[in-house]
């Protein structure tokens, strides 16, 4: 069997830890030997083993690790964090060849690993399904390269191209995109909304729907205008409010301050720092088409109703591109949308 063939079972491994590795990139590994899979992993969780040691512990014979190849999708870390090293690991057990996906862009690794490897005398091949390895870890590698979470955008819209009626709150999804919706945000790290959307709505921001793990709530409120009785702040998820007046911790509500000029880009600077990987912006119109407006955006996805029609409320925002996929629930469609220019 080809290396594609393992490499490609490294990513789906991988993908059952979406939304749970932050601020670590999702790994899945494999191990071979004689053509045969022998054990696999994956990382599930920061702080717990990475993909290689958990494919490691899988074996039942150990024994058979010397003359085995170990496929990862991303290059084996160099770096002592709050695991050892797993580089090292595969040193130490004497693999006879590993095969990487895709480098690892973090300063801590970025080809060490594979030095490491190299330098023991193992033989080592690179770059297989590279571009799939790198949309695993999307978030990831656009975090570490670009010093800014991973953008998304996100609304629903009429279709007839309003967000509500007559400035009201509206149901325009059905119970199917409200799934794949809070789906969604238990998938990514954070969820963003402005002073309007959180005075309009009142939303808690969680992932009700489903059995998941509540994003980071992000509220951008420069006047500290949205009342602490509201969803917002209780205590189903952390919060960071970005605002003009104060810096101050309160149990799960971080206030953070932030200049007012600038704003986006403060925000991005903010958000590097604080670890967060990647953004589900659910804000309203004026918040949305800052982002649109200063190419400040990765992914956008935007619910439309086939039927409904509003005449009156708020208008969606102005965004013309072209999607690159577009999927029916029932009487609502979602497209999907790739920023190739940033």
């Amino acid at each position: 069997m080809s290396h594609e063939i393992y490499i490609n079972r490294c990513i789906e491994l991988a993908q059952n830890a979406l939304g749970k590795t932050y601020p670590n990139p999702l790994v899945g590994s494999v191990i071979v030997h004689d053509g045969k899979i022998i054990g696999e992993g994956f990382h599930e969780k920061a702080g717990q083993n990475h993909a290689e040691i958990n494919a490691i512990n899988s074996v039942k014979n150990s024994e058979l690790l010397k003359e085995s190849t170990i496929y990862v999708s991303l290059e084996p870390c160099s770096h002592f964090g709050k695991t050892p090293p797993c580089a090292n690991k595969i040193v130490e057990i004497g693999f006879k060849k590993v095969v990487i996906g895709t480098l690892d862009s973090h300063e801590k690794v970025n080809g060490k690993g594979k030095k490491i490897l190299e330098d023991a005398g193992i033989e080592v091949i690179s770059g297989v399904l590279e571009k799939e390895c790198q949309e695993l870890n999307k978030r990831f590698f656009t975090f570490h390269q670009k010093k800014r979470p991973f953008i998304i955008l996100k609304w629903a819209q009429s279709k007839d191209g309003f967000m509500d009626r007559d400035f009201k709150p509206t149901q325009i999804g059905n119970p199917l995109t409200k799934q794949f919706v809070h789906q969604l945000r238990s998938e990514e790290h954070a969820i963003l909304v402005g002073t309007n959307t959180a005075l309009h709505d009142n939303p808690s921001l969680t992932t009700r729907e489903i059995a998941g793990r509540n994003p980071v709530r992000i509220l951008i409120d420069l006047d500290l205008k949205i009342p602490g009785d509201f969803n917002i702040y209780n205590e189903e998820a952390e919060t960071l409010v970005f605002n003009s007046v104060k810096e101050s911790n309160e149990e799960n509500i971080k206030f953070i301050k932030i200049e007012k000029e600038n704003f986006l880009e403060n925000l991005m600077g903010k958000l590097y720092e604080h670890q967060i990987q990647s953004v589900i912006v659910e804000g309203g119109n004026f918040t949305l088409q800052q982002f649109i407006d200063t190419n400040i955006w990765d992914e956008a996805i935007i619910i439309k109703n086939k039927n409904l029609i509003v005449k009156h409320g708020t208008k969606a925002p102005n965004f013309d591109f072209e999607p690159i996929k577009v999927e029916d629930f029932r009487n609502n469609k979602i497209e999907f949308y790739r920023n190739v220019l940033f």
